[in-house]
């Protein structure tokens, strides 16, 4: 092997360190040019210059001490490749140049890919949405504190919504070794601190060992239920410096095993459920991959039993005639056993605020229902965010993952069942598809109203996507338009809608979008996304990142020019007040005067756009086009002017 001191002799024997100062001029830069070539380098600065001239007073041993051969991150980089990460998306910053110089370089920029994005929030939005499609998470570089505080509001939405990141945020720790200026104003004690209370683990490794093995902790935790970001701050010296002695041992992966409910708990679920005359199961967060789609189908069917689906996740079929979503305040009524699963908010689902002054609340269900709670939410909960909702009083709480106990639960219910309770049970099916069907036709009834208004109703905006789409193997990857998708379109893949942020956080949408499209590219998805106006100018640089990483998205705005839920606010406390609810409403709301050029905007970041449009009747043929560009691999925009809801 090579050591440095025969690196550096071997320079000098060729003039590259003494030769270069005697040389005439254009000798020095034809040999300069050559250098630069052979190492794909930038050009040095002037003090490499100094020590490849030897200009007195560098000496040899300096030079030695400046050259690298086997980086600390070289060692980072391979661990990083050992845990199958296809991709790692970063705004760029000198606390992390060390790690993407050995990803792009010493890795060959593959598994994984560097993307390049114009903002830390962006990076950690697509990675976000990325792992819900993937089904494994994708990784962020964030440059020190700046970085990560740019980052934080994604990371929080990620918590928010169980979703795994890993995020590496550089750092320098030792302050004798810190350069004068920004590495000063951007470092930090305890870098981690900013995000602890919304990530599930981090850690603050002081040695490649200690690297090697967070990493794999951190990857575990990630992706083990309930599942969450996490942050590995990565010192820019350990980075940058000479590898000394033997690396450590790359270990293979061992994902963790999701835990499942208890087996005798499980057997009580059943018992209930089987008995009930009118059980409901509600599910939110419970689908984590396709299988788990399967699973709640099975559940459903062995007992007949309507499902609710909230939406955190596509969890199951609309198309199936069990999926009763839309009767939900009905059927909770009526149920007499309510199985909640991986409920973000079960407080919510069975309860109602009463008054909304005095914050006073009644609840929906029948005083003797049994209420039963399968899931991993009590298994995290930490104490300064509130996102864990408002606390839900049951008679069952089992902790375990949903999507890993159904396969026990629906056994229990199917051992639990007599011929006689059978035969009776499937006497539902027929009142169920009834009612499934009135289901189905009033949404389309009521999707007819306003059907050839300017600006463009919701839901004809969603039909008309719906009819261009439908062919295609689609995915839809934004929440948006009042749910007119989920009542309209067929969605029986769980790739077909992937919940939404999380956190409420505005900015999540088109980064996410990318992401979820990216994740979408290798299968040859059409990726779709109902893209809000006042989230798109949060973070519009990220139309930069798709088009320049050639990621195909269909992004059809939802443009009704304002930030339009706080509209609404203004007027509900205005009309509260009594002060009007109408002209002083828009004030520092509203997006005109002038209104933002959305089709324009994307076109200067290099994709086909066209709008906006007004009129319903050109929606079609707009469409249309969009589609053939986003079939060729690019991504297109369509700027549609819609109605507020």
């Amino acid at each position: 092997m090579t050591t440095r001191r025969d690196f550096l002799k071997g320079v000098a024997a060729a003039g590259t360190l003494s030769g270069l100062a005697s040389k005439s001029e254009a000798q020095a830069a034809q040999a300069e040019t050559q250098t630069r070539a052979a190492v794909s380098a930038l050009p040095p600065s002037s003090y490499v210059e100094a020590m490849e001239s030897d200009v007195p007073g560098y000496s040899e041993a300096e030079a030695e001490h400046y050259f690298v051969q086997h980086a600390g991150s070289d060692f980072m980089a391979d661990v990083i490749k050992s845990l199958g990460i296809d991709y790692i998306a970063s705004n760029p910053g000198s606390s992390h140049r060390g790690l993407q110089e050995s990803l792009v370089n010493y890795g060959g920029n593959t598994k994984p890919e560097w993307l390049t994005c114009l903002h830390e929030e962006s990076s950690v939005a697509m990675g976000h949405a990325y792992s819900k499609i993937a089904y494994k998470p994708m990784a962020m570089a964030c440059h020190s504190t700046v970085g990560l505080q740019h980052a934080a509001m994604a990371i929080y939405n990620a918590y928010c919504d169980r979703a795994p990141l890993i995020v590496f945020g550089g750092n320098h720790l030792d302050a004798a070794d810190r350069r004068p200026g920004a590495e000063w104003s951007h470092a930090a004690q305890d870098a981690a601190k900013l995000v602890r209370d919304f990530v599930k683990w981090d850690d603050t490794p002081h040695s490649l060992q200690h690297f090697m093995e967070s990493t794999m902790r951190a990857y575990k935790i990630a992706t083990t239920p309930p599942m969450g970001p996490v942050v590995i701050i990565v010192d820019g010296h350990l980075q940058e410096k000479e590898v000394e002695g033997n690396l450590p041992r790359i270990p293979a992966l061992a994902p963790t095993v999701p835990p499942q409910g208890e087996i005798g708990a499980l057997r009580e679920v059943a018992r209930l459920l089987v008995n009930a005359e009118r059980p409901v199961i509600l599910v939110d967060r419970v689908a984590h991959t396709p299988e788990g789609m399967t699973r709640l189908v099975e559940l459903a069917e062995a007992l007949q039993a309507p499902v609710v689906d909230r939406g955190g996740r596509m969890n199951f079929p609309n198309d199936h005639y069990l999926n009763q979503s839309g009767r939900r305040g009905q059927l909770i009524r009526e149920a007499d056993v309510i199985l909640g699963m991986e409920m973000y908010d079960f407080w919510g689902a069975v309860n109602t605020m009463r008054d909304l002054v005095h914050r006073e609340s009644s609840r929906r269900t029948r005083s003797d229902v049994k209420l039963i709670s399968l899931g991993v939410n009590d298994l995290f909960i930490k104490a300064n965010y509130q996102s864990f909702q408002r606390y839900q009083p049951v008679d069952l709480s089992i902790g375990g993952d949903a999507q890993a106990s159904l396969p026990s639960l629906t056994e229990e219910v199917r051992r639990a069942m007599s011929a006689g309770r059978r035969s009776q049970i499937a006497d539902r099916e027929k009142g169920l598809r009834e009612a499934y069907g009135n289901m189905q036709a009033q949404s389309r009834r009521r999707a007819t109203y306003g059907w050839n208004s300017s600006p463009i109703s919701t839901a004809r905006l969603t039909m008309e996507v719906w009819q261009q789409i439908k062919e295609h193997d689609w995915s839809l990857v934004s929440r948006g338009l009042g749910g007119w998708p989920q009542r309209l379109w067929k969605m029986n893949k769980h790739y077909h809608h992937i919940g939404f942020s999380g956190g409420g956080g505005v900015g999540y949408g088109l980064p996410a979008s990318v992401g979820a499209a990216l994740a979408n590219r290798e299968h040859g998805r059409l990726t779709v996304s109902f893209q809000s106006d006042g989230d798109l100018n949060y973070a519009p640089g990220v139309l930069w990142t798709a088009a320049h990483h050639g990621i195909p998205l269909l992004s059809v705005m939802h443009n009704n020019r304002a930030y339009h839920q706080e509209v609404m606010h203004l007027q509900r406390i205005a009309t509260r007040r009594q002060r009007g609810a109408d002209g002083p409403a828009k004030i520092g709301n509203v997006f005109e005067d002038p209104f933002i050029d959305y089709a324009t905007l994307a076109k200067s970041m290099g994709w086909w756009s066209t709008g906006p449009i007004s009129d319903p009747a050109d929606l079609a043929p707009a469409l249309k086009r969009a589609i053939d560009v986003v079939s060729q691999g690019e991504p297109a925009l369509v700027d549609v002017v819609c109605q507020p809801r």
